[in-house]
């Protein structure tokens, strides 16, 4: 199945799943869209449906753009650079280009400069932040689904690597998010008060969050 919306064709991929009793639509990295269903559900009602939310499916598809245009390339604290492979280096940063080889471990290479800038990132915040909490323990690695993690039993924060590829000001949130999980262990209204106690503009950088 297809879909065409303007000038361009988009694949249709039809998942049928036995736990399923709803029907869901998502646009996924490669723009192929997405139908989750049951075996319940016919052809005709999915093409119905999807005919249905051609608009909310055009949101979609432009949302994802977007993101994988933010996404492609070398990424480092909210800075897009150009790639050049070399082979004297390992890796060197100029003002608009990224020296690189090809053989370099980047994942590696993020994760110490992260290790770096988190830590001295986790002090500011602790020191100024308005409650008194104990100080947590720091780790950093991928993640997919989530951009920090707080163990409160164990008082350690888990931060995705991927935050640093992005502005500053997106980890200081993270930070002010995980931290506050030390005080409230759920997402209840005192909560986010808290959150945004610490940092006021955070809705403000949460919606700019779901662009990467």
């Amino acid at each position: 199945m297809k879909l065409q919306i303007d000038d361009t064709i988009y694949p249709v991929e039809i998942e049928r799943k036995k736990s399923n009793k709803n029907t869901y639509i998502r646009v996924k990295k490669d723009m192929t869209i997405q139908v989750t269903t049951n075996f319940f559900t016919s052809d005709k009602a999915i093409t119905k449906l999807i005919e249905e939310n051609s608009n909310k499916i055009k949101k979609m598809i432009n949302t994802q753009e977007i993101k994988n245009e933010n996404n492609t390339g070398f990424f480092y604290l909210g800075k897009k650079y150009d790639i050049v492979y070399v082979e004297y280096c390992d890796i060197s940063l100029g003002e608009n280009k990224v020296f690189l080889n090809r053989k370099i471990d980047l994942d590696k290479w993020y994760k110490k400069e992260a290790m770096k800038i988190y830590k001295e990132h986790l002090d500011q915040i602790y020191h100024r932040f308005s409650r008194k909490i104990p100080y947590p323990s720091l780790k950093i690695r991928k993640m997919t689904t989530r951009w920090g993690v707080c163990n409160v039993k164990t008082k350690t924060i888990t931060l995705n690597l991927e935050l640093i590829k992005r502005e500053v000001k997106y980890l200081d949130y993270v930070i002010v998010h995980e931290l506050s999980h030390l005080i409230y262990a759920n997402h209840s209204s005192k909560f986010w008060d808290l959150v945004e106690e610490n940092m006021p503009e955070y809705k403000k950088y949460r919606k700019e969050m779901k662009e990467f």
